[in-house]
């Protein structure tokens, strides 16, 4: 139970958790009790702009807490990927509600849901990227550029270095029959294998890619090579942005992993540790397989008992 301040006996802190494929709204009475949660697809109220975004969020939050007072709001954003961006989607929520609000990215939220400040958040899920703060507070990101050029290890990564993974296998002359090729070809509906490349571009956006990761882990399983090597791949591309963060000055000794890809597949969490095990010794891996909302939740509790939230109320 969290020990109530002078906020009203009603009053709740907010965690959400907005991440590229759904977001997790928790809210929870800072005097204790039953936390009340609303999930709901991302597609189906953000639209990519601060003001509208903001709109949409504190009108789900209302709905959430019920006429109940709301003493502090944490959010962990997909998208907001630097310090100007967390200010600015903040500064639209704080134009909408009078309760303190602190956003950052969503990949912080697994550190902190480990109470491990600081320490660096590697999401491969839809997408991928590591995220902490530097020695002066700064966001440090690596990765995060989108599945078409980035988000290697993420599902929509893993899917696009699978077809090219295929369209070499071809190249080379191999034929039908592999486990990845057989997968890739039925997962994507082809008809004519030259057209791989235009049947993928035409899926549209990281989340219709990513659906597929599955069938390249299937294929690894079923012991296709190809697919075993875009696994393996993908983890040491992950464990290559911690290594970024490192070189560029983090101080972290841990790296939080979490997101669907990760926490649902083995072969990609092992690949991830063997990297960084062998690249930066000095990080200790840690697989979260929580909700990320529970980090949201920490920073809006941690907002609400400062002593600065305590004078103003």
């Amino acid at each position: 139970m969290i020990a109530p301040l002078i906020h009203g006996a009603d009053a709740l802190i907010v965690g959400i958790d907005i991440g590229g494929t759904k977001t997790h709204l928790r809210a929870i009475p800072l005097a204790g009790g039953a936390e009340r949660d609303l999930v709901v697809p991302s597609g189906d109220w953000r639209v990519r702009n601060w003001n509208d975004d903001a709109t949409g969020l504190v009108g789900m939050m209302s709905l959430l807490a019920e006429g109940a007072p709301i003493a502090a709001i944490g959010v962990g954003a997909h998208g907001c990927d630097d310090a100007a961006e967390c200010l600015a989607f903040q500064s639209a929520i704080s134009a909408r509600t009078t309760s303190p609000v602190e956003v950052v990215n969503d990949a912080e939220l697994m550190p902190l849901a480990l109470d491990l400040p600081g320490q660096i958040g590697v999401v491969a899920g839809t997408g991928s990227i590591a995220v902490c703060r530097g020695p002066d507070g700064e966001m440090m990101t690596a990765g995060g550029w989108g599945w078409i050029i980035s988000d290697d290890g993420g599902a929509g990564g893993l899917v696009r270095d699978a077809v090219r993974a295929v369209s070499r296998h071809f190249d080379r002359g191999g034929a039908r029959g592999e486990p990845l090729v057989e997968a890739i070809i039925a997962a994507l509906g082809l008809t004519s294998v030259p057209r791989l490349g235009t049947v993928l571009a035409q899926l549209g956006n990281a989340t219709a890619v990513g659906a597929l990761a599955v069938a390249v882990f299937d294929a690894a399983e079923n012991g296709s090579e190809l697919a075993a090597g875009v696994v393996r791949q993908g983890g040491q591309s992950l464990a290559e942005l911690v290594g970024h963060l490192h070189r560029r000055g983090a101080l972290a000794t841990h790296a939080v992993a979490g997101g669907s890809v990760i926490v649902s597949q083995p072969r990609l969490w092992q690949a991830f540790v063997d990297a960084l095990s062998a690249s930066t010794p000095q990080i200790t891996p840690r697989l979260f397989s929580g909700r990320p909302v529970e980090g949201a939740c920490r920073l809006a509790v941690r907002l609400a008992t400062s002593p600065h939230q305590a004078a103003a109320n």
